[in-house]
Order: C-alpha cells, then structure tokens, then sequence
C-alpha cells in the first residue's frame, strides 16, 4: 500500500530501518518535521542527500521526540521503521516536499538465515576486539535476519557510500552477503595492524634501545667538552650540605642510597636526579621579614589603589598583629595558622589581580602569580606521581620555588574558573592548600614530603563567588570588591590610569591635558562598567589620537568634554529608564551579573486570547516562579490594586529583555508585581524608580544580594529612588556615602508599599493615556 509522505533529506549521515538517531533541523527539515507532526501518524521519509541524482530508497520513520541540543539548535529524534521505495513526487501541506512511497518488504529464506548467523559470529569478533560486551549480548539476542542486516548503519568502519548500498538493496541475502565481505576485510585488516603493532615492540628492546642512546650521549658530550652527569657522591655531598629540615635529609638520603645502587642506563636513575634537582632547589628554611611598619603599609596600599577601604584594612590588621608578636617575642615566621587566606571577589577591572602585587610589596614579600582559569587537571595542584614520564610538582610547589621563600604571598587568579572532568577536580586539592589548620603539612604527589604552607598569604580572586564550591568558599575570608562610583573612576582616572597612559604613549602633561569633566563624561555615558577597564582602552584611544594631532604640527592637545566625540566616537549608553517605563506595563529593576550591577527592565503586556502567563527572555526556573508569584499576588489582591478581575481571562505576556542573555534568580520578584500592577490599572512606574527584592505569595519582600552593587548600577542608569528589602538596611553600611547622597532608598517589608510608591498617581496616568 503506497503512502503519501513528507521527506527529509540527510547529508553524511544514512539511516537504515530500526536506527534512532537525533539530527539536528535546518529549515527544510523543519518543514518535513512540522509537516510530518500535522498528520496522525507522525511519519517522515528519510533518504540521503544525493549530488548526482535523486536517491531511490529511504526509510519510513517516526518521529519521537522534538527539542533541541544543548547549543540551542533545533532537532528531532527519529525512529526509522521499513524501508521503503521512493515514487513521484505529489503535493501536499505546507512548505515540505512529500512524495509517494511503497513499503518493501522483506522475503527471508532459509538462506538468509545461515547468511544471517555467519554475519554476526563476525560482527561478535569485531565487538569482541573492541571489548564492547554490551553491543555482544545485543547482537546474540537479535533473530530478524533483515534486522541484523540493517543494524549495520551503526558500524563505524563502514563508509557512508557502502551503507548508502545496504539501504538500496531490498534484497536480505544481498545485503547480508555484502556485509560478510565488508566485515571479513575490516577483521583481516585489524589483525595485520595489531600484527605490526606487535612486533615493532618486541623489536625495539627496552635496555639495548637506551643503552644505544646513552652511547650516543657520551659520545656528544665529549666531542662538546661537557662533564658526565652528576653521581651519587655529587648528591650525597649536596644533600648533606645543604640546609635542610631533618624529615627532608632523611628522605633525600633514602633516594641517594637508591640511586648509588642503580645502573647509569636504569630509568629510575634519572628520575631520582630529576627529584632530588627538584628538592635541592626548594627554599627550605628561606623565609623574608615581615614589614611591621603599619603607617607605611597604609601609604603604599593608598598610593596603588584608590579606594577598596575593606581589604587594605584587613591587610593592615594583618600586619598589626604580627608586629605584636614580634614585639612579645613569640614566633611569626614559620608558626603554623600564621598566614592568610583571602578571596576577593568582584566584576572584572576592579584591581583584584594588581592588588596581590600592592600587598606583597607592602609586606616586603616575594609575590607569585598562579593562574586557575581553565585549569581542569588535579595534578595541576597536586603534581604527577613520579612513576608517570615527565612528572612534575604541582602550580603550588613550583611557585615556592619561583619565590625563593617559604612565605611569599602567592595569587591564585580567577579560582572560579577553574573546572572538573575524568582527570580530577582541582577545586578539591585546594581544600588542604587554604586550609589553615592542614596546610602546615601538604603533601605534593611528586615530592610525597610534607610542605610548610602556613606562613603563605594565599590571595584569590574571582569574578561570580557562587561558582566556587561551598566547601572551598568556607576556607576563605570573602572579601567583596563591588565596583567603583562616579567619582572613584574620575579619580582613578586622573591619579593612575592617564598617567600610565602617557607614558605608553610617549606624551608628557605640557603636550596633552585632559579635564576633570572629560574623564566624568567617559565614566557616565561611555562607559557603563563596575571597574574601569574600559574606561583605560578610552583613555589610551583617545590620547593615540593626541599623538596624532602632535605628529602632523599641533604642539599642544587638550581634551575636554566636547572634544570626546572626534576622538573616541559617540557616547555608548544614554539614559533610557525615562523611555522605557513611559508606557504602563514596565518596571526597572536591579541585577547583578558577573560583570558587576546593572538595571533590568521588566515589561509586561495583556491581550485578547487564552487566559495564561507567557514568560519570555530565557528566564530560569526560579525567575519563572518569581512570575507566577507575582501574578498570583496581583490576582489575589486585585480589588486593593485597583485592578478588574475580568483582565485575567486575558493572555498576560511578561519579557525581560535583552532575550539572548541567560537570567535567574528570584530577586526580581517585586518589579515584577508593579509592572503587572502597572499594566493593569493603566498607571506608568515612575522613571526615577528601580527596585530589587524577593515576593511572597502574602506579599512580604524578602531580603536578597549584591545590594552594593546593585544602588551603584541604579546611580550609573541615573535613577534616583530605590525601593530594597527591609532586611537589607544593613547592607546599606556599605555602600560609597557620596552614592546614598544621590539615592533615596525606601527600605519596604510590604511589595504593596512598592507599588503605592513606584506608579505614578492615577490622574497623571489618564492625563498621559489621553
């Protein structure tokens, strides 16, 4: 019976019958698909993408299951029935091609069957030399001669051109013999690469292949005038002289006992002496003096960095209590829990990297710089097992080394984003390296001797603190950088970055000034960033331009304020909470992102159709709850809103812009009651207004993060008033003066408060509306 389907063409890619396979959608794949799901039966005809002609046969298959892969691109998930012959093409629904088709069926004889046998004791020593035991009791369970044929299309050594065969030939023995051959090939051929494989390595004799090249060895040496390789006297001597603590001579004697014992041409020879190099290196017993003078750290902390109050006072309470010590006479070098652990955590450009470097200098301590981002391998902490070829010790261990000192102050870099895969999870080898209480006796796989941590001053830095395991993040002294305000970014501007700028730039202040005012206008309306990265790619654009206008006749350049739009173009950000919320049905809120605060408009919008809430923006689960909670308060406290019951029956459409970027998290759960609150009654949020917290079902707002910098994203967009979680007062101790100078912040316990204080009055409403 000959049927009228949708076709699907594939390309690389040949489906026999009973294979499931996902394919990822392109437009006219999407057209069968769609057009394959209006029909009852859901079926598609798959057949091969051909270049010189139409194919002749495809399969009939059914759709199982449509979504999309983890990159975001549409697919399906097909199940490929009986294969079938393709006819001449017929009309049919929608933007897909459809065809007539006729089923083939299969005629299995008893030929078919000793065929089908023979095919699958091979295909079993096939999966047997792949040690796929689980494919091997699938194979034995399969009966269907024309099935066992089919299942073909999953070999991977067979070309896509012979499966292309398999799906052309009707014929059960056919297929089956072709695929005897096939297979029969493809064993031989196996069998004579394990064959050579083999033999090449019981030809290549371990101990002659090394004696040979250590021959060879000796033989350069001496035609380039160099000594032999140190010996086992040389080490002895060099391990009994040097200054080490007693658990490491103990250890290092054992290694030279062995290496004394050992051939030249051993193996274990060389990797001794690559251990005990290693050792003999370390700075055992090296330690650098502490600065005590607690004024003069303050000094070179400020005259660094601008700013970041919070972790220059922790680092001055660190130097004040080991000047104590030191004036009691009790230990501070080498005392174990007498260093530190300290994360700081904020956006990009804020100084976390360049303030380890301000620290070790204030404390008269070697500075090394360990970067974590993209480290994926636990031996990248914890180094190699000396058993494995070109091991090595951990980032810790070498940076100690680089140091020259037992007690530097050592950066681990962007310790979030350091990941996990089959090799281990580095996150959890440095659980022992800022632990305080073990530290004191870490224990490197290359070097297996315990290694004196404590007096290290660990530094991290990372840009989004909740992608730090919560075991790692309780091992270290969070301290929050959150970004910097209008003025610090003037200040910063004008104290560190144009001066280095110049001098990059081979310019001197006689030959270039730029105004107080300029660098303000870069700050608001070019560069809208918690730190001030950007603000230095401006500044050195714009004084590159300086050196332009110098080198064609100019003998002065000044940049003022009207002059930033030759040289570094238009302003990037403009304010826009004015536009945005000028219609009912839009509230600004306030988020935090890895890249610091930022505002987030939410807008909502209701029309005629099926009662329901439609979220968009690629939300997240929570944020998604967060909406429905919403609504629901509004549905339930209409009457005391103002709102008509009757709305509901409508289609509700709630957007958070921009759609391409991922959003979570419930604190935007009060912005979104007034913005459904302001659709609905017709009555615009003020532009002035943002506002952040978490909602209840009864209406309570609940505290949430980053307020810091959150008010310092609403003082960037130019808003004025902030409405915050009652139990977010606290919080408040923290942020700039000069920024709550500016704001006026409503802290509410109610969501109701928020909504009486960010819509505007009722008869301003219906005077915009007319």
């Amino acid at each position: 019976m000959s049927l009228k389907l949708p076709v699907l063409f594939v390309s690389d890619l040949v489906v026999l019958p009973g294979m499931v396979v996902p394919l990822e959608l392109d437009d006219a794949a999407q057209a069968a698909i769609d057009a394959a799901r209006a029909g009852s039966e859901s079926q598609v005809l798959v057949a091969p993408r051909l270049d010189d002609r139409y194919a002749s046969y495809g399969v009939v298959a059914t759709i199982d299951r449509v979504g999309r892969f983890s990159g975001g691109a549409p697919a399906a998930v097909l199940k490929a029935g009986s294969r079938a012959a393709i006819g001449s093409g017929v009309t049919g629904p929608g933007a897909a091609l459809w065809v007539e088709v006729e089923p083939v069926e299969d005629v299995v004889t008893p030929r078919a069957r000793e065929l089908a046998e023979e095919y699958k004791r091979l295909v079993v020593a096939v999966l047997q030399r792949r040690e796929a035991w689980q494919v091997i009791d699938q194979v034995h369970q399969m009966s269907d001669p024309s099935a066992i044929a089919d299942a073909a299309g999953y070999a991977p050594y067979l070309s896509v051109d012979r499966k292309r065969e398999l799906l052309e030939d009707p014929d059960v023995e056919s297929r089956l013999l072709r695929l005897i051959g096939w297979t029969r090939d493809h064993l031989a051929e196996s069998e004579l690469t394990d064959k050579i494989g083999e033999d090449v390595r019981e030809g290549m004799e371990k101990q002659q292949r090394e004696y040979l090249l250590r021959q060879q060895l000796a033989a350069i040496r001496k035609e380039l005038g160099e000594g032999e390789p140190e010996g086992a006297e040389d080490y002895r001597a060099r391990v009994e002289s040097a200054d080490l603590p007693e658990h490491v001579r103990t250890a290092a004697l054992k290694e030279v006992d062995k290496l004394e014992r050992a051939s030249e041409q051993a193996p274990d020879a060389a990797w001794i002496r690559t251990w005990l190099d290693t050792v003999l290196e370390l700075p055992w017993g090296v330690t650098t003096q502490d600065s005590t003078d607690v004024a003069a750290a303050r000094a070179v902390l400020d005259a660094d960095h601008h700013g970041l109050d919070e972790v220059k006072e922790r680092i001055v309470e660190y130097l004040a209590v080991r000047a104590r010590r030191a004036e009691r006479g009790l230990q501070v070098v080498g005392g174990r829990g007498s260093g530190a652990v300290i994360l700081l955590a904020g956006p990009p450009g804020v100084g976390k990297t360049s303030l380890g470097e301000s620290v070790a200098r204030t404390m008269g301590r070697e500075f090394v710089r360990v970067a974590l981002g993209g480290v994926r391998d636990e031996a990248e902490i914890r180094g190699h097992r000396r058993t494995y070829v070109g091991a090595l010790p951990g980032r810790i261990v070498r940076a100690i080394k680089e140091a020259g000192s037992m007690n530097p102050v050592v950066l681990l870099d962007e310790v979030d984003k350091v990941g996990s895969d089959y090799r281990g999870d580095p996150a959890a080898a440095l659980l022992e390296v800022l632990d305080p209480a073990q530290n004191h006796t870490f224990r490197d796989h290359y070097l297996e001797l315990d290694l004196d941590l404590s007096d290290v001053v660990f530094i991290a830095t990372a840009n989004v603190v909740e992608q730090i395991p919560s075991a790692l993040l309780d091992r270290m002294e969070l301290v929050s950088i959150d970004g910097y305000t209008e003025d610090d970014k003037v200040a910063i501007a004008r104290d560190f970055l144009l001066p280095r700028q110049l001098e990059r730039a081979a310019l001197t202040p006689d030959e270039v000034t730029v105004t107080d005012a300029a660098l303000r206008e870069i700050a608001a309306n070019y560069t809208r960033e918690a730190g001030v990265r950007q603000m230095e790619r401006l500044l050195a654009k714009a004084l590159r331009k300086a050196a332009t206008r110098l080198a064609t006749g100019e003998t002065h350049v000044g940049i003022g304020e009207p002059d930033l739009k030759d040289l570094v173009g238009r302003p990037r950000f403009t304010p826009e909470s004015a536009e945005r919320t000028a219609v009912p049905g839009v509230a600004t809120g306030l988020a935090v992102t890895g890249l610091g605060g930022d505002v987030l408009f939410i807008e909502a919008s209701v029309a005629d159709g099926t009662a329901g809430l439609t979220l968009t923006g690629q939300l997240g689960d929570v944020m998604k709850e967060s909406a429905q909670i919403a609504l629901s308060f509004v549905r339930s406290h209409a009457a005391e809103l103002g709102v008509d019951p009757s709305v509901f029956e409508k289609a509700i459409h709630v957007h958070v812009p921009a759609g391409a970027v991922p959003k979570d998290g419930p604190s935007a759960g009060v912005t979104m009651v007034t913005a459904l609150t302001s659709l609905l009654t017709g009555r615009p949020v003020r532009s002035e207004v943002g506002m952040t917290g978490e909602v209840t079902l009864n209406g309570r707002v609940l505290p949430i993060g980053g307020v810091k910098q959150k008010l310092l994203a609403a003082q960037r967009a130019g808003l004025t008033e902030v409405f915050l979680p009652l139990r977010n007062e606290p919080d408040l101790d923290d942020v700039p003066a000069d920024v709550l100078e500016e704001l006026t912040v409503h802290v509410v316990g109610d969501v109701l408060d928020v909504v009486r204080g960010a819509l505007a009055p009722a008869e301003g409403a219906a005077t915009a509306a007319a």
